[in-house]
């Protein structure tokens, strides 16, 4: 058992904190406060191989393991969770789903440009009116000469208005419902397509977020994405695999609101000494640190059993839920532990406490992770 990050390891982390510091720090307040998303530091993201980290070599991919990918992300979100976010769902939604179950066609065309970073790839599952239940989406896709003709809307999309190409899952044949779902390729600038964007979040307002519309969009049957009536199945896989990704990004949020709360506690003084000196402050961040290096070995456990081929979907729910659910009380202690000024966009703990509550909800809530863990122990 090995609990340390191997040298390239190391040095791939610090290459991304060095670009945080200097590219990213400075500026993601301002991200934040207009909801803008840093089209420019994304594609330097890419220019570092970012946005191809689950991507062979031969398609121009960094071709990381799950480990790595990981320690990256929350690297990122140690910054900004917004940023983790984009990053995220490029590599672990859109892209890894076209290039695990797309045909040689498809990954040739799309994945070197997707893996650059030319295009912004992202998935579309969640509608209007589901979200757990993912089986009870509405969209159709109906066969039409050599394609099929989509309708529906789907809701909460990351990278929805920014993306340029689009995984998208449709009934294929509604009397099945999770059995007669079919993914599809879609292209920005699609006849029928349209996106929306969405505004006010509470938080990751920087991430950009969207609503997809189809009206009568034609696909051409080139353009499907694994088994007709398969991609349910396949999108069970694809969320085991993007449960780490958001663990590790939960764990980032929760190192920031820890390390934040840290320095200030030996700067902030109360009562003529360092509020770091108060044993009720002391407790707050050393429940903090305990929690957050139990959540990454879960997330980092999880990854290993991912590169090694076994079976890891228990395990990345269970880093998922612990993850998730510690950053929201790491979150809370710092910015009880700045006091008034945590309650302020002047200091990061007021926005890593809006970003973090998507981490419970995003890629399955905390209730579909419990549910998931409790299947697979009965099983057993």
């Amino acid at each position: 058992m090995n609990f340390e990050l191997n040298e390239s390891q190391q040095k791939l982390v610090s290459m991304v904190r060095d670009f945080c510091v200097r590219e990213v720090k400075p500026h993601a307040m301002e991200w934040d406060r207009d909801e803008s998303f840093p089209r420019e530091v994304v594609a330097h993201l890419g220019e570092l191989g970012l946005l191809g980290m689950t991507v062979p070599e031969e398609l121009g991919g960094s071709a990381l393991d799950t480990v790595s990918v990981a320690a990256v992300i929350e690297e990122i979100a140690r910054w900004d969770g917004s940023l983790a976010l984009t990053v995220a769902s490029h590599n672990g939604l859109g892209t890894s789903h076209l290039l695990r179950f797309g045909s040689d066609q498809l990954k040739q065309k799309f994945i070197p440009d997707i893996a650059a970073g030319k295009k912004l790839a992202a998935w579309a599952l969640t509608e209007p009116g589901s979200g757990s239940d993912a089986a009870g989406m509405r969209s159709t896709a109906v066969r039409k000469d050599k394609g099929w003709v989509l309708n529906g809307s789907k809701m909460f999309i990351t990278q929805g208005t920014v993306g340029d190409v689009f995984v998208v899952l449709c009934l294929t044949d509604p009397a099945l419902r999770q059995k007669g779902v079919t993914a599809f390729l879609l292209e920005k600038g699609m006849p029928g397509l349209s996106q929306r964007p969405l505004h006010g979040k509470l938080g990751m307002r920087s991430s950009d977020t969207a609503e997809l519309v189809l009206e009568d969009v034609f696909v051409e049957d080139w353009r499907r994405i694994g088994a007709v009536g398969g991609a349910f199945i396949d999108t069970l896989k694809i969320l085991d695999k993007g449960r780490i990704t958001i663990g590790a990004l939960s764990v980032g949020l929760g190192r920031g609101a820890l390390e934040e709360s840290v320095a200030y506690s030996k700067d902030r003084k109360a009562f003529g000494k360092p509020i770091g000196d108060f044993q009720a402050l002391r407790w707050m961040m050393a429940d903090m640190a305990t929690e957050l290096d139990a959540a990454r070995l879960l997330v980092h456990r999880a990854a290993v059993l991912c590169d090694l081929g076994k079976p890891y979907g228990l395990e990345a729910a269970m880093g998922k839920l612990f993850a998730s659910e510690a950053c929201c009380r790491a979150a809370a202690n710092g910015v009880q532990i700045h006091g008034g000024y945590g309650f302020t966009r002047e200091f990061l703990v007021e926005r890593i406490y809006r970003d973090v509550k998507l981490c419970t909800i995003g890629e399955g809530t905390s209730e579909i992770q419990r549910l998931v863990i409790a299947r697979e122990l009965l099983k057993a």
